[in-house]
């Protein structure tokens, strides 16, 4: 339930998400480059296609979100990189909301973001081929648990009666975590043998 759709959060939660994504969406704009931009177009169109393949788990369901992934190749452009395939899975196939588009975007971008600009240069600058592939996997898994939790505040920030469903839903992003750290992990692994440039930010893309 990464998509939260409209008609469920409060007003103010709106207004403070779409604030937030609006200031990363600005920044990734700045972040991209000739470089940077098909790189962004292929995460967003992975992100796009993952995340239209729902699992149900307990009350709710969850994806793939390639959060970890994006925030270690993208920077900042994860933002705009999201926000487009967010964009065209509400028109498309209504998926989220457009009200709740701010908000999504931030439960979904911030988490790999931070960690990738935390973990991120010490995973690049890792001389064993296995820290880095733990590295990866932790900013993978940790990504998604940002995720559960930022979802699980919206709701709760938005109305009491959502509390027990907010705190169960965490639990239900535990084994979608432990995938994404798999699947973050072997494509780093991967990049860093075959194109390890792709691992690298193009200028500004995290400052």
């Amino acid at each position: 339930m990464a998509h939260i759709p409209d008609g469920i959060l409060s007003a103010p939660v709106l207004i403070g998400g779409a604030t937030v994504a609006i200031a990363g969406v600005a920044m990734g704009l700045r972040s991209l480059n000739d470089r940077a931009i098909p790189r962004a177009a292929i995460l967003s169109a992975a992100f796009f296609t993952a995340s239209l393949i729902s699992v149900p788990v307990g009350p709710s369901s969850v994806h793939l979100l390639l959060s970890g992934l994006m925030g270690i190749m993208l920077g900042y452009a994860i933002f705009p990189a999201v926000a487009v395939a967010l964009l065209l899975q509400a028109l498309l196939f209504g998926f989220g909301g457009l009200t709740t588009l701010g908000v999504n975007l931030v439960n979904i971008a911030l988490p790999g973001f931070l960690l990738a600009l935390l973990i991120g240069p010490i995973m690049r600058t890792a001389q064993s081929a296995a820290m880095r592939t733990t590295l990866s996997a932790l900013i993978g898994g940790l990504s998604v648990m940002g995720t559960g939790g930022l979802v699980a505040l919206s709701l709760a920030l938005s109305a009491p009666e959502y509390t027990p469903v907010a705190s169960i839903l965490i639990a239900t992003y535990l084994p979608l975590a432990i995938a994404e750290a798999f699947v973050t992990a072997a494509v780093v692994t991967f990049l860093s043998r075959v194109q390890p440039d792709a691992l690298e930010l193009s200028a500004g893309a995290a400052s």
